[in-house]
C-alpha cells in the first residue's frame, strides 16, 4: 500500500507531553482523581514510598515522609524529565510543621527535581494568595494527627474554627461521598473563610462544587491543591471543580 495514500492527519507525532513527578504514600489508591485534575498535555509519573505494616497515624506520617525514601523516589522519576515534582501527601508534609515541609522541598529538589511541591505547601501558598485566615476542616485521621494539621495552620498564622475527623487507621479512599459531605458540612463554621478537607487518599473530586455553591465559600482538597501548585509552577491552568481557582492571581 502507498503510504502517501494513506488519510493521515498532517503531523509530526503525538501531542508533546509534559510531565509531573509525583511522589505518593504506598497506600494512595486515587491515581484516577490525580489525572482529573490535569490538561490533556500533562502526564503524571507516580512513585510511592516503602510500604509500612502501620495504621494510618502519627508513626505513619513520620514514615512516609523520610527524607532519603523522599530522595530515592525522586531519582526514581527523573529518567522520564519532569518538570515538577509533588509529595503528594498531607499528613506527611504537615506532620512536621512548617520549617519541616520546607525541608522536604529541598530534599527533594537536592535530589534532582526542577521544582519541588508539597500539599500542605500548596495550602499554604494558596491561603496567602487568597488571603484566609480562619478555616474549618475535615480529615480521615485520628485526634492526634488531626491536632497536629491545627499546630500547622496556627504556624501560617491561620485559625482553626471548627474541625471534625473521621478516626480511620486505614481504607481512607473507600469513604463516599455522602459520608464525605455529611461531614464537611457538619464541620463548618460560619466564621470560617474557606474549609480544608485533608488526605490526598480521601476521595473529593464531585463533591467540591456542590458544596461550593451550598456553603458559598471555597473548600480546599489535598489532591486540587498539589494539582494547582504542580501546574501552577508549570505555567498551566488545572482542570476541575473550586470556584477558588477562578480568584488566585
Amino acid at each position: 500500500m502507498d503510504f502517501a495514500a494513506l488519510d493521515f492527519p498532517v503531523f509530526d507525532g503525538p501531542l508533546a507531553q509534559r510531565g509531573v513527578g509525583v511522589i505518593a504514600p504506598f497506600d494512595l489508591a486515587l491515581e484516577r482523581e490525580l489525572w482529573r485534575w490535569v490538561p490533556m498535555e500533562v502526564s503524571l509519573h507516580l512513585a510511592r514510598t516503602p510500604y509500612e505494616p502501620v495504621p494510618v497515624s502519627m508513626e505513619m506520617a513520620h514514615l512516609v515522609s523520610n527524607a532519603a525514601h523522599l530522595a530515592a523516589a525522586t531519582r526514581d522519576v527523573l529518567h522520564v524529565e519532569p518538570e515538577v515534582v509533588a509529595y503528594l501527601c498531607s499528613s506527611g508534609s504537615f506532620v512536621n510543621g512548617v520549617p519541616a515541609e520546607r525541608d522536604l522541598c529541598a530534599v527533594i529538589r537536592e535530589a534532582g527535581a526542577p521544582a519541588a511541591v508539597t500539599t500542605s505547601g500548596a495550602l499554604a501558598e494558596v491561603l496567602r494568595l487568597l488571603n484566609l485566615g480562619k478555616l474549618a476542616v475535615l480529615t480521615p485521621y485520628d485526634a492526634d494527627l488531626t491536632g497536629r494539621l491545627h499546630d500547622f495552620l496556627d504556624e501560617l498564622g491561620v485559625k482553626t474554627m471548627a474541625s471534625d475527623h473521621l478516626g480511620l487507621g486505614g481504607g481512607i479512599w473507600k469513604v463516599n461521598y455522602r459520608t464525605i459531605a455529611e461531614r464537611i458540612l457538619a464541620a463548618d463554621h460560619e466564621g470560617a473563610e474557606a474549609i480544608f478537607v485533608s488526605c490526598t487518599n480521601l476521595p473529593t473530586y464531585d463533591v467540591i462544587e456542590p458544596l461550593e455553591t451550598a456553603l458559598g465559600k471555597p473548600v480546599l482538597t489535598a489532591n486540587q491543591l498539589t494539582m494547582w501548585a504542580c501546574l501552577r509552577r508549570m505555567d498551566l491552568p488545572i482542570v476541575g471543580p473550586g470556584g477558588w481557582l477562578r480568584e488566585v492571581p
